[in-house]
C-alpha cells in the first residue's frame, strides 16, 4: 500500500513539474505574442492545447478534411489558370498559339519567338523578391487575388498585340504579376498544414499542372475550329485571360488571409488549426519584416542550393512547356492532332505527381529526397531515348517525350522540403522567392537550346534536358546529407545547453515566436 502511495506521489510530482513547464511556456509565449497579429488567439490555442496529445485525433482528421475541401480546390483551379503560367497556361497558350499562326500574324523573325518565351521571366526576375516582401506586409490572400486578376487582364490585352514590341512589354508585366503565385501557395500550405501533410497537399494542387496541359490541348483543339473575325490564337488569350481574371475575384472572396479570420470555421476549430502547427516550429503570421532574417537567408548555403535546383529543374521545364507542341508536330502530326496529343502529356504528368505523393506517404520518414531522386530516373531515360532513337521512330520518340514529365513529381516533393525546412516569416519569404528566382533564370535560358535548324530532333534542347536532370538528381543527395549534417549539429547544440545547465526551450516557447530554423533550438530538418 505504501509503495502504491509513493508511486502516486511520484506521478503527481511529475505532473506538477510538467504543469509548471507548461505554465512557464505560456508566460514565455505570451511575452513573445504581445505584438503579433492575432496574438491573443494564438495564446488561447496553446492554453487549450498545451501539448499535441491534448488534440483529439478524430477531431483533427475532420478538421484536416475540412481544410482540404476549403483550400485545395481554390489553389488547384487557380494553378490551372495562373500560378504555373510559366509552363502550363500562359506558356502553353503561347505554345499552342505558335501552331495557330502567331508567328505569321506578328511577323516574328529569327529568335523573336524564343524571346517571347523568355522575356516573360525578366518581369518575374526583377519583381520576385520585392513581391514576396510586400506579401508579408499585406493580407496574403488579397494580394495574391489582385495579382491573379491583373495577370488575367494583361493576358487579354496580349490578344490585341500587333507586333513583337507590344507583346514583349505585356509579357514582362505579366511576369511581374505572376511572381507571387508559387511563393503564395507555398506560404498558404505552410500556414494551415503540418510538415507531414505538406507534400501531399502541394501535390494535390500542383497536379493541376497536368490538368492544365490536358485542358490546354482541348482548348487548343477547340480554338482551331473557330472561324471568326480574329486569328485563332487571339481567342485563346482572350478566353484564358477572362476566366483567370474572374477567378481572381473568386479567390478574394473565398481564400483565407489567416487561420484567425477563416470564415466557416468555429473558434475551437481555429484554435486547433493553430495549435497543431506547433509541430512545424516554423512560425506563422508575422507582418513585420525582419532584416536579420533576410541577411541570414542570403548567407545560408541552403538558400543557394535551392536556387540552383530551381535553375536546373526549369531548363527542361521551359523547353518542354514552350516547345512541346513544336516537338510533337515535328514527329509528323498535323496542327489539330498535335493539340490533342498534348492531352496524354497532361494526364501522364498528373499520374507522375500522384505516384510521387503516394510513394512519399508510404515510405518511412525522411524519404523525401529519395523519392525526388527516384522520379528523376524516368525523365532521364526519356531524354536519353529521345536522343538515341531514329528520326522515323515516331511512336517511340513520342513515348520518350512523355516520360520526361516525371520530373514534375520530384519538383513537387522538393517544394515541400522548402516549406518544411525554413523557419522565420521573413526568411521564408526570401528562400521561397529565391528558388523561383532560379526558376526564372532556367526558363529564360531554356528556349534558346531549341534551334529551328535542328527540328524535329531538337538535339541540343533534349540534350539540355538530359544534362539538367542528371545535375538535379545529384542535388537531391546533396540536400539529403546537408540536412543530416545540420540535424547532427543541432543535437550537439542541445547537448551543450543541457551540459551547461541551461533550460532547453520547449515546443510552445518556440513554435510561434518567428524564429528561423537556425535560431530555433527545437528545429529538426526533414529530408
Amino acid at each position: 500500500m505504501d509503495n502504491k502511495q509513493d508511486d502516486l506521489r511520484e506521478v503527481e510530482g511529475i505532473e506538477d513539474v510538467r504543469n509548471t513547464i507548461i505554465q512557464n511556456d505560456l508566460k514565455a509565449s505570451m511575452a513573445q505574442m504581445v505584438n503579433q497579429e492575432h496574438g491573443e488567439l494564438y495564446l488561447e490555442a496553446i492554453q487549450k492545447y498545451p501539448v499535441d496529445e491534448a488534440i483529439d485525433r478524430d477531431a483533427e482528421k475532420r478538421l484536416t478534411r475540412k481544410l482540404d475541401m476549403r483550400i485545395l480546390p481554390l489553389l488547384g483551379i487557380c494553378y490551372f489558370f495562373y500560378s504555373v503560367a510559366q509552363q502550363y497556361v500562359d506558356k502553353t497558350t503561347l505554345s499552342y498559339a505558335a501552331i495557330f499562326g502567331i508567328k505569321d500574324s506578328l511577323n516574328l523573325k529569327g529568335t523573336e519567338y524564343s524571346w517571347l518565351s523568355s522575356i516573360f521571366y525578366f518581369g518575374w526576375l526583377v519583381w520576385a523578391i520585392p513581391s514576396n516582401l510586400i506579401m508579408q506586409r499585406l493580407p496574403p490572400a488579397w494580394y495574391l487575388s489582385f495579382n491573379i486578376f491583373m495577370w488575367g487582364v494583361l493576358l487579354m490585352c496580349e490578344a490585341a498585340s500587333k507586333n513583337f514590341a507590344t507583346l514583349s512589354v505585356l509579357r514582362i508585366l505579366s511576369g511581374a504579376f505572376e511572381a507571387i503565385a508559387d511563393p503564395a501557395f507555398m506560404l498558404i500550405v505552410s500556414t494551415y498544414y503540418t510538415r507531414e501533410e505538406q507534400p501531399s497537399r502541394i501535390s494535390a494542387y500542383y497536379l493541376w499542372n497536368g490538368i492544365g496541359v490536358a485542358g490546354g490541348g482541348l482548348i487548343g483543339y477547340g480554338i482551331g475550329q473557330i472561324k471568326g473575325a480574329l486569328e485563332s490564337w487571339r481567342y485563346e488569350f482572350i478566353v484564358v485571360g477572362a476566366v483567370c481574371a474572374l477567378w481572381g475575384i473568386v479567390l478574394c472572396l473565398l481564400l483565407p488571409n489567416s487561420p484567425a479570420t477563416f470564415w466557416g470555421f468555429t473558434r475551437d476549430e481555429k484554435l486547433m488549426i493553430i495549435a497543431r502547427l506547433r509541430r512545424n516550429q516554423t512560425g506563422v503570421e508575422q507582418r513585420k519584416i525582419k532584416w536579420d532574417q533576410i541577411k541570414e537567408a542570403y548567407l545560408d548555403y541552403k538558400t543557394w542550393l535551392f536556387t540552383l535546383l530551381g535553375f536546373f529543374a526549369n531548363i527542361p521545364n521551359g523547353g518542354i512547356s514552350n516547345f512541346s507542341t513544336l516537338v510533337i508536330s515535328g514527329l509528323g502530326f498535323d496542327e489539330l492532332h498535335t493539340t490533342l496529343l498534348g492531352i496524354p502529356q497532361g494526364v501522364i504528368v498528373v499520374i507522375w505527381i500522384v505516384l510521387g505523393a503516394v510513394a512519399n506517404h508510404y515510405l518511412p520518414n525522411n524519404s523525401r529526397t529519395l523519392v525526388c531522386a527516384l522520379f528523376m530516373l524516368p525523365t532521364i531515360a526519356g531524354a536519353l531515348g529521345f536522343l538515341l532513337a531514329p528520326v522515323d521512330a515516331y511512336v517511340g520518340r513520342l513515348i520518350c517525350f512523355y516520360l520526361t514529365g516525371s520530373y514534375q513529381a520530384s519538383f513537387v516533393i522538393c517544394l515541400s522540403i522548402i516549406t518544411s525546412n525554413t523557419g522565420g516569416q521573413s526568411k521564408k519569404m526570401i528562400v521561397s522567392g529565391m528558388i523561383w528566382f532560379g526558376v526564372c533564370i532556367g526558363n529564360i535560358a531554356s528556349p534558346f537550346f531549341y534551334k529551328n535548324e535542328q527540328a524535329p530532333t531538337y538535339r541540343l534542347g533534349i540534350g539540355s534536358i538530359l544534362v539538367s536532370n542528371c545535375v538535379e538528381f545529384l542535388l537531391f543527395f546533396v540536400f539529403r546529407y546537408a540536412f543530416i549534417w545540420e540535424n547532427r549539429h543541432k543535437e550537439k547544440q542541445r547537448e551543450a545547453l543541457r551540459a551547461n545547465g541551461e533550460d532547453e526551450a520547449t515546443l510552445n516557447s518556440t513554435a510561434f515566436n518567428d524564429l528561423t530554423d537556425k535560431q530555433n533550438p527545437n528545429f529538426v530538418y526533414v529530408y
